[in-house]
């Protein structure tokens, strides 16, 4: 199963990714009398998604193949939700970028670092740099959901707390982080510095998690390119980790590193091209002074 956030009437709504469109999963209710919830959050926090996913397979998938579609190019797409309670990043993740930065070997734990809910932005919408002298760059992860509240989780058990995975991208201050490297969170958390999105990916749509490519594009040119594989902390390590350190909460989410950053300017587009995944594309400007509050 695949879903997607999209505006309809000034408002966001779950819609499930069918093979030429979208369904408003609004929809599916009214023609089945079914009660699921309409937005991707509240299936998260509700704990639905595993069993829509059984209705969909069943009985609800001759239903939704009945159902007229929204097609992908008349879609506004928006962020799959909006307020995940956490959203992490993990640094250096990918063997030839942290041998490029002579800073993470194997056997270390992973660099860690938080993003506030202000910087989520979704499909289409602007990357805007702050007003001021520096080098921004973007980087396409690949983004594990959570979705069961979790403890003490084993990467054996990690697979069954796992709602899905989506592309995002991390945007990051390096002038900052070069000034000194304490200054990490800081360089990420600005306003607009995290998308996520456009699809919603549940893990039985993926056949093989190691093979899937991320790619860095800039501008329509792919400028970095890696496969899961090539990650030092596998996806289920990843998950493993954080909930040793802390309460995994549904709708959490955590970035799994990149294979490498590129520069972003005023006028470019960053975008995470994943193997099977819609590609998630945001347009670059430069924040107007008069925007700050």
């Amino acid at each position: 199963m695949r879903l997607a956030t999209i505006a309809l009437s000034g408002k966001e709504e779950a819609a499930v990714v069918a093979a030429d469109g979208l369904v408003p999963i609004r929809l599916l209710n009214e023609a089945a009398g079914t009660g699921w919830s309409a937005t991707v959050a509240e299936l998260l926090e509700r704990g639905e998604l595993e069993t829509l996913v059984g209705w969909l397979g069943a009985e609800g998938g001759s239903l939704l193949k009945r159902l007229d579609v929204i097609p992908f190019a008349q879609a506004a797409y928006a962020p799959l939700y909006r307020r995940p309670r956490k959203i992490w990043g993990i640094g250096a993740n990918y063997r030839a970028k942290a041998a490029d930065m002579n800073v993470v070997p194997p056997d270390a734990e992973p660099i860690c670092f938080l993003k506030p809910d202000t910087s989520l932005i979704g499909p289409g919408d602007e990357i805007e740099l702050p007003a001021e002298e520096g080098r921004f760059t973007a980087e396409a992860e690949l983004g594990i959901v959570i979705g069961r509240r979790c403890k003490y989780v084993s990467e054996a058990e990690a697979p069954g707390v796992v709602a899905g995975f989506a592309a995002t991208l991390d945007m990051t201050a390096q002038h900052l982080h070069a000034r000194n490297p304490r200054f990490l969170g800081r360089s990420k958390s600005c306003d607009t510095f995290f998308s996520f999105g456009p699809e919603l990916i549940a893990p039985d749509e993926i056949e093989d998690l190691g093979a899937l490519r991320v790619e860095t594009a800039l501008n329509g040119c792919v400028t970095h390119s890696a496969t899961v594989a090539d990650m030092i902390y596998s996806v289920w390590f990843i998950v493993s980790y954080f909930s040793r350190m802390m309460t995994l909460l549904p709708g959490d989410v955590i970035m799994t590193g990149t294979p490498g950053s590129t520069d972003i300017r005023d006028g470019d587009v960053a975008e995470c091209r994943i193997g099977g995944f819609a590609p998630l594309v945001n347009p670059v400007r430069l924040e107007a002074v008069q925007e700050r509050q």
